[in-house]
């Protein structure tokens, strides 16, 4: 059995992480570098990513697969599920929703490595918004 790389600690990804943990938006990449490049005017956008990417490896950070094309991150590696806005796209953390058992390793002979369970919704500022602009419509009826 291979041995897991080890990583070390560099300032960019000790700041990367930092950043990462001080926020709650879910960050994409380009949005913590922009974050990061303010402290380290310096670093890429591929050390970033490269980062992120080391990050996520070693369970210092969660990296988010909810959009197409977009990933975000959370720097809180605890196990949480997370809820994204259909309307604005925001993502955040659900909390007090029990943990599904991940010790089903006698279910159909599986051997359960962890799991995803991804939510959907309208936020309430979209909420809010939607509701505006219906009133408003019906008030022009």
């Amino acid at each position: 059995m291979e041995e897991p790389k080890k990583h070390r600690v560099t300032r960019q990804r000790q700041l990367i992480l930092e950043e990462l943990r001080k926020v709650t938006s879910h960050p994409t990449a380009d949005e913590i570098y922009q974050i990061v490049r303010s402290k380290l005017p310096n670093i890429s956008l591929g050390t970033v990513y490269r980062n992120l990417e080391v990050l996520s490896e070693t369970g210092a950070i969660q990296k988010i697969d909810m959009d197409k094309n977009r990933l975000r991150y959370d720097g809180n590696p605890t196990g949480h599920f997370h809820i994204k806005c259909t309307g604005c796209g925001k993502v955040a953390d659900l909390h007090n929703i029990p943990e599904i058992p991940v010790t089903l390793h006698a279910y159909e002979g599986w051997s359960i490595l962890g799991h995803r369970l991804d939510f959907f919704g309208i936020c309430p500022e979209c909420a809010e918004s939607d509701a505006d602009l219906n009133m408003s419509s019906n008030q022009n009826d």
